[in-house]
């Protein structure tokens, strides 16, 4: 008796995942719209749903399109792509890195991005995004440069443990610097000790568009990457035997990291929270796939992002920094994933 011929078909079970994680993705588009939307509608003055598309797209001058189109719209913007490339960092960190805890607060990425920021604000007197972005960037590489070469240095190479011990003394160091250039300088402490805390009110829609090619060209560089990361996890030589250049996928995978921090960071300020706990909450839903973690992670972030910053709005009489919101709501949300076992293997 002749057997069938094999089925070019995948197995139901493996459809079945692959059809679950399409659908994952739907959802978290669906609730980073309904994010969206209650930034434009929830706020000291509550607008309606109706309102808010005619301000947008049929301004009439009264006081809710001023509100929406100047103080709304930026802050909205800034949330959905600064979210975004804080989430899509923290993955990409943890993958490279191949461990959970690493995030660019943890590895000094962002402490280096802001003692940057603060020494051209001690030095130039200057209004300018692109100076703070630069600045930024530049911070934000030399930081990720210093703690790899300190981490890698000795017997056993870059562990992610050692890496960890780095990114702390780097960061400890950084935010001593900052300390004292802050106190030695009124102005720049003025000028910082809003930045510092992380807030997306305040910045006008110029500083979204100045930021967006930085972060487009750091997220297209980091979803292509996700293949390669897949392999890396097998191993060197594995990666290899499949046609991936560890040292090629490490380096690009650390430029599209300082990119992505350094102008989220320029932007708003440092955040706390997200590049660390939301990469680990998307393993624990979709597995260690970085095919699926990084555009879980692109999506979730903005939404948590959002939803901290409304809730910031509504909590006080006055205004809750973002950063201080998300600092508040995720150290809970990260204890209780790591109590539960939530640990898997990058």
């Amino acid at each position: 008796m002749r057997k069938a011929p094999p089925s070019d078909r995948p197995p139901p079970v493996r459809s079945g995942i692959r059809a679950g994680r399409w659908a994952g993705l739907l959802v978290l588009a669906g609730l980073l719209v309904v994010a969206v939307t209650a930034s434009f509608a929830i706020g000291a003055q509550r607008i309606p749903p109706g309102e808010v598309f005619g301000a947008l797209f049929a301004p009439d001058g009264s006081e809710h399109a001023l509100i929406v189109r100047e103080l709304r719209l930026p802050r909205t913007l800034l949330g959905v792509a600064v979210g975004g490339a804080l989430g899509l960092a923290g993955a990409l960190m943890q993958a490279l890195t191949r461990n959970p805890l690493a995030e660019p607060g943890l590895l000094g990425v962002n402490g280096g991005a802001a003692l940057a920021v603060v020494t051209v604000m001690s030095l130039v007197r200057t209004d300018e995004v692109m100076v703070y972005v630069w600045a930024a960037l530049a911070g934000a590489a030399g930081a990720w440069v210093l703690v790899y070469l300190i981490g890698a240095h000795g017997r056993g190479g870059a562990s992610p443990g050692r890496l960890v011990l780095a990114g702390a003394a780097i960061n400890a160091v950084f935010t001593a610097l900052t300390a004292g250039l802050m106190l030695m300088s009124p102005r720049t402490f003025n000028g910082f000790r809003f930045w510092q805390v992380g807030s997306l009110s305040g910045r006008d829609l110029g500083v979204f568009v100045k930021v967006l090619p930085f972060l487009l060209v750091g997220t297209v560089l980091a979803l292509s990457l996700a293949r390669a990361l897949n392999a890396l996890d097998l191993g060197e030589e594995s990666a290899q035997a499949l046609g991936v250049r560890p040292g090629r996928t490490r380096a690009l995978g650390a430029v599209a990291v300082v990119v992505l921090c350094g102008s989220a960071t320029a932007a708003v300020g440092p955040i706390a929270f997200l590049g660390l706990a939301v990469p680990f909450v998307v393993r624990a839903w979709v597995g260690p796939d970085q095919r699926w973690v990084l555009p879980y992670s692109l999506l979730l972030a903005p939404v948590l992002m959002l939803g901290a910053d409304v809730v910031g709005r509504v909590v006080t009489p006055g205004e809750l920094e973002t950063g201080l919101v998300t600092a508040f709501l995720g150290a809970p949300i990260f204890m209780l994933m790591v109590r539960r076992g939530g640990m898997r293997k990058l």
